[in-house]
């Protein structure tokens, strides 16, 4: 018999474990931290003022790439995860738009990623990290960097 105010541990929140979507009776389902993090990935891609992901560096290394003859793009450049039994952390690294509210873009980045993960694994996602490192400027295109390289006139003789 307990005591009045005081739970039995058989009935205390916090020893009562929560039902996963991945744990019954017939078995268990894990999800690799690389399947999180494409899906987080392509959540984060639908966003409109979301130009890329990853540092400078990952973005130049992505170009190189995507230009070899079978070479593709990642969907996890820029994205980094954190999976347990129940719960996924992500970590995004992007490159925005000029003239996107960053805080807005955050916000609906954050929403995307959270409702596709959650969809698609059963994960609760605990936390999504938005980390902007570079700012696309209109006319800032990539490709079009090396073409005036190379037609542009020389400034000096």
């Amino acid at each position: 018999m307990s005591t009045p105010g005081t739970t039995s541990p058989a009935t205390s929140p916090a020893t009562t474990p929560t039902a996963s979507p991945l744990e019954s009776t017939q078995g268990r389902t894990t999800i690799a931290d690389g399947v999180v993090a494409q899906i987080a990935g392509l959540a984060a891609r639908e966003i409109d003022g979301v130009h890329g992901f990853g540092s400078s560096a990952a973005r130049a290394f992505g170009a190189i790439t995507e230009r070899i003859p079978g070479g593709r793009s990642s969907t996890t450049q820029g994205v980094s995860v954190e999976v347990g039994e129940r719960q996924a952390a992500v970590d995004l690294t992007v490159v925005v738009e000029y003239g996107v509210s960053i805080a807005d873009l955050a916000r609906a980045i954050r929403r995307n990623v959270i409702a596709a993960v959650q969809r698609m694994t059963g994960l609760d996602v605990v936390e999504v990290n938005v980390n902007v490192v570079d700012l696309h400027l209109p006319g800032d295109d990539d490709g079009d960097d090396a073409e005036t390289a190379t037609t542009a006139p020389a400034r000096v003789r």
